[in-house]
């Protein structure tokens, strides 16, 4: 007979492989808005199993609703989207709710233990007013998720509402974490991570908690099969202003999942699947009682988020100064910048420059016996970003020429040739400094090996592009 644990192994790994059949259609990139899940959520009132009300409003007047499935005991309360610009587990709420109204399929008997043992309540997008700018504060400018003693924010209210008089035995907290955190000190980036937070100074645990802990158990343990060595735990310093932490004080098990990066995944539909995976097969525990059986101690176990990760990493470069060659390591940083039209671009900054030998990048180049130089600028001023691409580029390249002065800026400075843009003055400063744009060269001798624009690169030898949507450096 199969062990309990294999069981819950096997349906998870059903569960990722069959994702597919259950995804939510609507949602393909993360920067949805409210008006997006409104006709999902409207298509869905009626269909067995699901009941959807308005339970609250935002500052800004956008529905809040609540779908309810279920008529077990045992009532969870699942929330996504605290922050607007979290949006993963929101995507992998919609993945449940068609799984859970679809028959006739391998899950038949999974989905009934679920809803004959559990009431759930979701409130996906609880921050509808941050959804619409994809930030994370409400329009308050407030960190909802600092605001569960003061409540002065709708949202912050109608969640602790709900908690009071809902009484939930669980509540499921879904975030997005920082893409860079590492797995404690491995190097490998934490594709998710998981908090039974604490609800007193002392991080005592108790059998609200505890309970907390043995479900996070079972998640991570399914998880392993599909990310090994990348679930982290993020710390659990008592945060009194934070609604994970004093949930957990009123009673409520709380569940902080955090959906953090995974390489080639800019838009989280990897990570969408594992929270698809991970929160059912929780759900699943808690119908059948089987969390009950997991040990805290490997709650305690899972490694703590470690350093952050910078997306590339250069290692020992060499620069000149006053006619010294001095070795250091590059940290590069890329950071989404929203843009008018709903999606992103990136702006890269270098992080830090020196002996960076106890971190690690999401990409790392050994630039041992390569020099940093600057890059190129041509010779003639231009009167606007269009006129650059009338040039030769690949053969500017070829000397090393990617900078560009331009008389004139359009609004939308956004563009995807590996050019770099002079508004005004030089490049950024030189030698290189912290926090500026990461524009330059690496050589070999007389022959350029890689071109850094904007913090993305080009390996000359194979012209294999490190691009991605880029962002002007523009020199004020």
């Amino acid at each position: 007979m199969m062990s309990t644990d294999s069981q819950a192994q096997n349906v998870a790994r059903r569960l990722h492989d069959t994702h597919n059949t259950y995804k939510e259609k609507t949602f393909t990139v993360r920067r949805f808005k409210h008006k997006d899940i409104v006709p999902v959520l409207n298509a869905l009132d009626g269909q067995e199993p699901f009941e959807v009300s308005q339970v609250g409003e935002s500052l800004e007047k956008r529905t809040i609703y609540q779908v309810k499935a279920g008529t077990g005991p045992n009532k969870i309360l699942l929330w996504s989207q605290m922050h607007g610009d979290e949006a993963t587990a929101t995507m992998a709420l919609f993945d449940i709710f068609n799984f859970l109204k679809a028959n006739n399929d391998e899950f038949d008997a999974l989905r009934q233990s679920i809803l004959s043992h559990t009431m759930l309540y979701f409130v996906p997008m609880l921050n509808p007013d941050g959804a619409e700018r994809f930030q994370r504060r409400t329009a308050t400018d407030i960190d909802m998720n600092r605001d569960a003693l003061r409540l002065q924010t709708p949202e912050g209210a109608l969640l602790k509402n709900l908690q009071q008089t809902l009484q939930p035995l669980v509540g499921f907290n879904l975030h997005d974490q920082n893409p860079r955190y590492s797995v404690g000190k491995t190097g490998k980036q934490a594709v998710m991570s998981f908090l039974a937070t604490a609800y007193d100074e002392d991080r005592n645990i108790n059998e609200v908690r505890e309970r907390s802990m043995q479900l996070i158990v079972g998640m991570n343990r399914v998880l392993q099969q599909f990310i090994p060595e990348q679930v982290g735990r993020f710390d659990d310093e008592f945060e009194p202003r934070a609604f994970g932490d004093n949930i957990q004080k009123w009673g409520t098990t709380l569940v902080l999942v955090e959906s953090g990066g995974f390489k080639g995944d800019v838009e989280k539909m990897t990570i969408r699947r594992l929270n698809f995976v991970a929160i059912l097969t929780a759900l699943a525990a808690i119908a059948d009682g089987s969390y009950k059986q997991e040990n805290t101690a490997d709650y305690q176990a899972i490694p703590e988020n470690g350093p952050l990760l910078f997306d590339v990493l250069i290692r020992n470069a060499t620069v000149i100064r006053e006619g010294h060659s001095i070795t250091i390591d590059i940290g590069i940083r890329h950071i989404e910048v929203n843009t008018d039209d709903e999606g992103f671009r990136y702006k890269s900054v270098i992080d830090d420059i020196g002996d960076l030998s106890i971190f690690y990048g999401l990409e790392e180049i050994d630039a041992t016996g390569l020099t940093l130089t600057p890059v190129r600028i041509y010779t003639d001023t231009l009167d606007s970003v269009d006129a650059i691409t009338q040039l030769d580029l690949p053969a500017l390249r070829s000397q090393g020429i990617v900078a560009f002065r331009v008389r004139q800026l359009p609004e939308n400075s956004f563009h995807d040739q590996p050019i770099h843009i002079l508004c005004a003055g030089d490049l950024p400063a030189q030698p290189l400094q912290v926090d500026q744009i990461p524009t330059f060269l690496l050589m070999k001798g007389n022959e350029i090996l890689y071109y850094f624009v904007n913090g993305f690169w080009e390996f000359t030898p194979d012209t294999s592009r490190r691009q991605g949507k880029m962002f002007n450096g523009v020199a004020e």
